[in-house]
């Protein structure tokens, strides 16, 4: 067990979270388990509908693994029953459905990606069907019976859906006792998501009272905007970065980056003191974030020679292909808007409109005058002086 003061605790793990429901129970936890020398149980859930992860994810990933440095012990729920539902959160129509063998083959893919993060040794790994697939029609009107429509109709995205007469289905609906039950399950002392996630959370606390557990700590954080710096970061939308990309895609994104985004993922992503951090010059400090993100999912080397490569690109003006991101266009092409919007770029497209304008965009160090132009060939495209983009043909 780790035996720092349960203050010192819970200011590690305050850092860029939202909200701690609340503050003065996880203390109580802490010192508890201190006593009893019992690691807390800090659950975590997801559904395996896509295969990859994205930095995104790693957000309550990493709060995670701060845990486990503490001492205690990650209970990571894999929602393989759940996922044939589909969370409604921050949603206005039911996901669409996955079937069993696309869920397991992307439980498989992700867990092993989460352990780039999470320690194996302080990680339980439970897969909610274990209990939902034994449990009889008695046993989950048990559980139903424990909330009522009237709280389930206070969530934000239930009640505007009802609002713009869009469906809720019934499985949408015990969704969120689902999700809780699993903390009843395994017991959790802290439960961890995202802002989206809150309802949920709560859901759990309520659950654990009724079947006479201590309720859970609910420690909420922020989304991580993507690379368009507006929208949560989605495969969807193209906006996000993969940690399993190429280490040179990686290390590109990140130099995309606005300033100020850059700052909210050392916030997120890394343990650095901001204010050591914003005393360097950007480029210097997003340098080191880059090579921060792709040491973790690489190696120390690998950063560097990253490091070395984006350098070299710039100081040397090259257009040659080094370490930059890969966009794939259509063999009939694409105009420079769409590209960019493939790319995740962090530009509207007025000001694209401009930087043509200024002559601030070349492809294969030819400069664009038209902002109709046309990409049909496979190069280097230019936009301002940080954007470089290999463009490849699909």
């Amino acid at each position: 067990m780790n035996l720092l003061p349960p203050n010192l605790q819970i200011e590690r793990l305050k850092r860029g979270t939202v909200e701690i429901i609340s503050e003065e129970e996880l203390k109580e936890r802490i010192e508890k388990s201190q006593v009893e020398r019992r690691p807390l149980r800090v659950k975590a859930g997801f559904d395996p509908t896509t295969k990859d992860i994205h930095l995104g994810h790693t957000v309550i990933l990493q709060k995670l693994r701060t845990f486990q440095d503490l001492g205690h012990v990650v209970y990571l729920i894999v929602g393989d029953f759940t996922a044939r539902i589909g969370d409604p959160s921050g949603r206005n129509e039911a996901r669409p459905y996955v079937d069993e063998k696309t869920i397991e083959e992307n439980a498989r893919t992700y867990t092993e990606q989460a352990f780039k993060i999470l320690d194996k040794r302080r990680t339980r790994v439970f897969f909610n069907s274990s209990w939902y697939g034994k449990m009889s029609l008695r046993d989950i009107l048990n559980v139903l019976r424990r909330y009522t429509v009237a709280r389930m109709l206070e969530r934000d995205d239930f009640s505007r859906r009802m609002q713009e007469q869009r469906p809720i289905s019934m499985l949408e609906f015990i969704y969120p006792l689902l999700q809780g039950y699993d903390s009843v399950k395994i017991e959790a002392d802290i439960e961890l998501g995202g802002t989206d996630q809150k309802f949920n959370l709560i859901v759990g606390r309520t659950l654990q009272s009724s079947f006479g557990q201590k309720p859970q700590v609910v420690i909420t954080l922020p989304l991580l905007v993507g690379l368009d710096g507006k929208n949560k970061m989605s495969k969807s939308l193209g906006n996000y970065i993969g940690i399993t990309e190429k280490a040179e895609d990686i290390f590109g994104k990140v130099m995309s980056l606005s300033d100020e985004l850059m700052y909210e993922y050392f916030n997120l992503l890394t343990d650095r003191d901001l204010g050591e951090v914003k005393s360097y010059h950007p480029k210097q400090a997003k340098e080191l974030l880059a090579s921060l993100i792709v040491e973790r999912f690489y190696n120390k080397e690998e950063a560097e020679r990253q490091r070395e490569r984006f350098n070299n690109l710039f100081s040397r003006k090259k257009t040659d292909k080094i370490g930059l991101p890969q966009v794939f266009i259509a063999p009939e092409g694409n105009d420079i808007f769409t590209i960019a919007e493939k790319a995740g770029v962090n530009m509207s497209r007025n000001q694209i409109r401009r930087l043509i304008q200024q002559g601030g965009a070349s492809f294969n160090d030819s400069k664009i005058k038209n902002e109709k132009t046309v990409i049909k060939s496979e190069g280097v495209l230019r936009l301002g002086k940080k954007v470089f983009l290999e463009i490849k043909i699909s």
